[in-house]
């Protein structure tokens, strides 16, 4: 009888060590999850749930859910552009705004923050709730592998969530597409919505890049740009560098700021985008 006990005590030792091992391995599909996430992204360890989502634009500054945790970072292969619209932060049906989403781009690095949200089903229910809400242009919920500074080899993370659009106008109505340069800045320059200007939200991100030391040149191009459309590039960081393959993504022919024609959602005014 001893040695039976022993011989459990044993077993379940290495199943526990297995466990703790392989604890980033093992994926829960969460209930709380919307439409356009096909993948798990729940790390499951001694009945708690986590889950983890990066932040790329108005999230590195203004988190506004509560987390656990927080780190600084990036993913690979995607960039940050201004082609999605906002109709209900910075901007209107009738004047969208353009707000950050991202693309990919092969050998490229998007830096960030990851958060992190753990202490069971409630706590993870209301933070993506919340996240849903806020990022509701963005009509999917993509996968990444996420990095620590100084680690660029090996992810910190997998399966990190990050709200990302369809580049299709098709299938996204709130996708925009690229445009010239001086039209974004036109748009962004003059576009306002119920928490507050277009403007600023570009300017606070590209204030935010730079406070966790990782500007990022399209944004500081795309700012100075509207810096000169409200006539106070003196008063901006002006940095003569010029955005690698800028020219290659923006179209030399004039286009127009669409009207969206989408109703105004009344639970996502008076949050930040």
């Amino acid at each position: 009888m001893e040695k039976a006990k022993r011989r459990f005590e044993a077993i379940e030792l290495k199943r526990v060590r297995m466990s703790r091992f392989n604890a980033s391995k093992f994926i829960a599909l969460p209930s709380c999850m919307g439409q356009g996430y096909t993948h798990g992204c729940h790390v499951w360890y001694r009945k708690k749930m986590v889950f983890w989502v990066f932040g790329y634009g108005s999230l590195v500054w203004n988190p506004g859910f509560e987390y656990d945790e927080k780190i600084l970072g990036f993913i690979k292969d995607y960039r940050r552009v201004f082609d999605l619209a906002c109709i209900d932060h910075r901007g209107t049906p009738q004047h969208p705004a353009r707000t950050c989403t991202l693309e990919k781009s092969q050998e490229t690095i998007c830096w960030g923050v990851a958060y992190c949200v753990r202490g069971g089903p409630e706590k993870e229910r209301l933070a993506m709730e919340y996240l849903e809400r806020r990022e509701c242009e963005y009509d999917s919920k993509t996968l990444v592998d996420f990095y620590r500074e100084g680690e660029p080899s090996q992810p910190a993370l997998t399966g990190v969530i990050v709200f990302t659009s369809t580049p299709d106008k098709v299938s996204n109505k709130y996708y925009l597409g690229p445009a010239p340069l001086e039209e974004m800045a036109r748009q962004i320059a003059t576009a306002v919505g119920p928490c507050g200007n277009n403007r600023d939200y570009l300017f606070k991100l590209e204030k935010a890049m730079f406070d966790i030391g990782h500007e990022d040149d399209y944004i500081i191009e795309l700012a100075n740009e509207v810096r000169k459309e409200l006539g106070t590039a003196e008063k901006g960081i002006l940095k003569e560098r010029k955005l690698v393959g800028s020219s290659s993504r923006m179209p030399l022919t004039k286009s127009h700021i669409p009207t969206l024609q989408l109703g105004l959602r009344p639970e996502a005014v008076a949050m930040d985008s």
